[in-house]
């Protein structure tokens, strides 16, 4: 029987770990049908890899494309580095449930991921089935597996309100996380510093937690960020709320923001090692660079959030409260770090301020005749939840600590996107992260091995989503596939040029079906809507 593709003499990284061999790959219809001396095989298109990798598509366990895959399908910024599955619904947002009531503040929440407002009139669906049918209207070419988000939930039911929810409204807001995780969501995320996640204390987020465990899904954390003078009260939350219900947790982008804990890592990692050692579930992800990017909103003080951009924009039409606020922005963000404004890139501002993309706060500052604080304030002002920044706040040691822990994944935290940003200066996450841990950290600086990044990026992850079939090369595996030059492989996008294609993929196959060839999409989309099977486990039966 005739293969639909046969990749000829590949070095195949199968994603379980194991090393590297050579060997032969048949693919018919989605599926991988046999790996290894196929020298009898024939197919209807034959793919010499003498020399080249042959490994599973990449899993992006952390993105916010929740809506760029709305605004354009094709995921280009992503699919060119290999990636064939997004996780999108971190941090406490995502696209779904959705109130009707409550449709403009849901708009103006998603706008905090940075991509393309989506009005109110255009969120047509409520829940993950309305949200997966809009999707497959125009079908992403790569797959999407969904969180349900904690501030989405949190709007849908009590707005953008500083207060801890009432027992009814908790109750739906359990209601609600049951409802997607029954629909196929594959965990619930909280954006701990995000408002109006971050309005949730501890009892509410392990309430919800709860629900999460009693599904056998994971837990996704964005934690709270804490300038305190020493240790990560953070990490100990996490860790803490899922020992309480028995939950599995998947600690978000692992970093050290903090000038003064920089060097830590290692006392972070402590704490998932014990934690693990002690019976829980437990692991992080982290993307390969030494700066973050958010919503410019994120760095407000909490409460001059509540009530969305226009509660934000009646609290500051006061002097009064106004002053207040420059007084609580000086004196540092999350709790009181420290602001170095020359560290922090405008990335996206809005009409009028376009001129200011590409320049540090301190830069845009002087260049407008203003001090930070007061250009900080007038960008929110102007433009909302929109304004981007990049925040130089990390070092590379830290960074490559996690990165090399063997309960490290690896997300980009961006959003699958056009490489053509219309000048804007992204975060290069988006368009190099995974090239950019096969590049530089593998081949260049040897921190992992190719089998040890591969699993990182493709079969460690599958297991922790629970995903059947996916991130391993193996007869009857979905062929989720890449094809790299081990010896070229590398990102190319900067903070400069952030939007820069990588070069080294040379194919990517997705449901069987080629996304890229030679380093350019095919047009082809293939990608769907995946949805969480495994059966639902009790909360006792997972803490045993």
């Amino acid at each position: 029987m005739d293969a639909d593709v046969l990749v000829r003499g590949a070095t195949v990284v199968d994603g379980t770990g194991r090393e590297a061999y050579v060997a032969d790959v048949a693919i018919a219809g989605d599926r991988v049908v046999a790996v290894g001396d196929l020298a009898g095989q024939t197919a209807r298109r034959v793919v010499e890899a003498e020399g080249l990798v042959l490994c599973p598509g990449f899993i992006d366990i952390h993105t916010h494309s929740d809506v760029s895959l709305l605004h354009d399908p094709a995921g280009e910024s992503k699919v060119l580095q290999g990636v064939t599955t997004e996780v999108p619904g971190n941090c406490g947002f995502s696209a779904f449930p959705l109130a009707e009531d409550r449709l403009d503040l849901h708009s103006d929440h998603l706008a905090r991921i940075g991509d393309d407002v989506l009005p109110p009139a255009a969120l047509t669906w409520r829940d993950l089935d309305g949200y997966a049918a809009k999707l497959e209207q125009d079908p992403p070419t790569l797959n999407v597996a969904p969180l349900v988000g904690h501030g989405t939930v949190r709007v849908a039911v009590m707005g953008v309100d500083q207060r801890p929810p009432t027992d009814d409204e908790l109750d739906r807001m359990r209601r609600l996380v049951a409802e997607s995780l029954e629909q196929g969501a594959f965990g619930l995320s909280t954006g701990l510093t995000h408002i109006p996640s971050g309005y949730g204390d501890t009892d509410e987020v392990r309430e919800l937690v709860r629900v999460v465990a009693e599904h056998g899904a994971l837990y996704a954390t964005h934690a709270r960020t804490s300038a305190t003078p020493e240790g990560f009260p953070e990490v100990e939350e996490a860790i803490d709320t899922c020992r309480s219900v028995g939950a599995r947790l998947q600690f978000s982008h692992a970093a050290i923001n903090e000038p003064h804990k920089w060097g830590q890592a290692g006392d972070v990692v402590g704490l998932f090692e014990r934690a693990e050692a002690a019976g829980l579930d437990v692991g992080f992800d982290v993307y390969p660079y030494d700066a973050s990017a958010s919503s410019l909103t994120q760095y407000l003080p909490p409460w001059v959030q509540a009530g969305g951009t226009e509660g934000l924009r009646r609290l500051l039409a006061d002097p009064d409260t106004r002053a207040r606020a420059e007084r609580d922005l000086a004196a540092g963000w999350m709790d009181g770090i420290p602001w170095f404004w020359d560290r922090v890139l405008i990335s996206r501002a809005g009409p009028g301020h376009d001129h200011l993309v590409g320049r540090s706060l301190e830069e845009a500052a002087h260049l407008e005749g203003v001090d930070p604080v007061t250009l900080t304030l007038d960008l929110c002002l102007a433009h909302g939840n929109s304004v981007q920044v990049v925040l130089f706040y990390r070092t590379e040691d830290d960074m490559t600590t996690f990165l090399a822990h063997r309960l490290s994944l690896v997300g980009s935290d961006g959003s699958a996107v056009p490489l053509d940003q219309g000048g804007l200066k992204p975060h290069p996450r988006g368009f190099g992260t995974f090239p950019r841990v096969l590049g530089r950290y593998v081949r260049e600086q040897g921190l992992l091995s190719l089998p040890a990044a591969v699993h990182k990026m493709t079969g460690a992850v599958a297991e922790r989503l629970q995903l059947p079939d996916r991130g391993v090369v193996r007869p009857g595996a979905v062929a989720d596939l890449v094809l790299l030059d081990p010896a070229t492989v590398v990102d190319r996008a900067t903070f400069t040029e952030p939007t820069q294609a990588p070069v080294g993929i040379v194919q990517v196959l997705v449901n069987g079906t080629s996304v890229v060839e030679d380093g350019r999409l095919t047009g082809a989309r293939p990608g769907r809507v995946l949805r969480r099977t495994t059966v639902a486990r009790r909360a006792a039966e997972v803490a045993r």
